[in-house]
């Protein structure tokens, strides 16, 4: 099992404090030491990094993040899209494999932290209030633009890690970063009528692995709808920019 280095401090913390806790309670109840050794597999499970190499049409984005959609909102306008959207939330459980991976091929044109609560990454205000980052891409063609991906703390979560830097190239399916325990993960695109949202509230999804947005007319030829969006993503990037 392939483990993630941003988590080498929590496992090597991990492995001494259950380690000791462990021989203690064998030299005590034998039989009690089977809870830190239990407790320690999750630790170290928990920064699992499979690999993951996903087969996808034009046209299609993949999940973010493991775990399960908690949201799809049609928003009437989003200031870093310049219009109307979809926002998609996935809660990551504890459980889930941590690992945040680019929707779709582009380049990243902003990356902004924000500071702010904890509230449990269910709660309906976590996306507004919690600690974020937040990253613009320039998504590339046939996706019209810009996306958001955001990397949202949750109440046990406390740290977000952000390897995305402006003007870097990424992958579909490509990893960036991690949030280290339970935490949200949000996918924020262009609304239109070419846009189909291929998941709803309570399914399971995994990173770079499951199809979340599909285009219904990508690549088609001198779409002028396309056109129009591509249009509305190059002002909006220019404005955030």
């Amino acid at each position: 099992m392939r483990l993630a280095k941003e988590g080498i401090r929590e496992m090597l913390i991990a492995t001494v404090v259950l380690g000791a806790a462990a021989v203690g309670l064998w030299l005590w109840i034998p039989l009690l030491a089977a809870i830190p050794l239990v407790i320690w597999i999750w630790a170290i499970s928990f920064f699992r990094d499979p690999k993951r190499e996903g087969r996808f049409a034009a046209g299609e984005m993949c999940a973010p993040a493991d775990g399960t959609v908690s949201e799809v909102t049609a928003l009437d306008h989003h200031e870093m899209i310049g219009g109307p959207a979809w926002r998609v939330g996935i809660f990551l459980s504890i459980f889930n494999v941590h690992i945040n991976r680019a929707p779709c091929a582009g380049t990243v044109r902003t990356v902004t932290y924000k500071p702010g609560e904890f509230l449990d990454a269910r709660h309906p205000e976590s996306g507004a209030r919690n600690e974020a980052n937040t990253l613009l891409i320039e998504p590339d063609a046939p996706h019209a633009g810009p996306i958001v991906v955001r990397q949202v703390a949750g109440l046990i979560a406390r740290r977000i890690i952000c390897h995305a830097r402006p003007n870097m190239r990424l992958a579909r399916g490509q990893r960036f970063g991690m949030i280290k325990f339970g935490s949200r993960t949000e996918l924020i695109l262009p609304a239109g009528p070419d846009v189909d949202i291929t998941v709803k509230p309570g399914d399971a999804v995994r990173a770079g692995l499951t199809v979340l947005v599909r285009r219904k007319r990508a690549g088609v030829p001198g779409d002028p709808e396309a056109q129009v969006h591509e249009s509305d993503s190059r002002r909006a990037i220019a404005e955030a920019t």
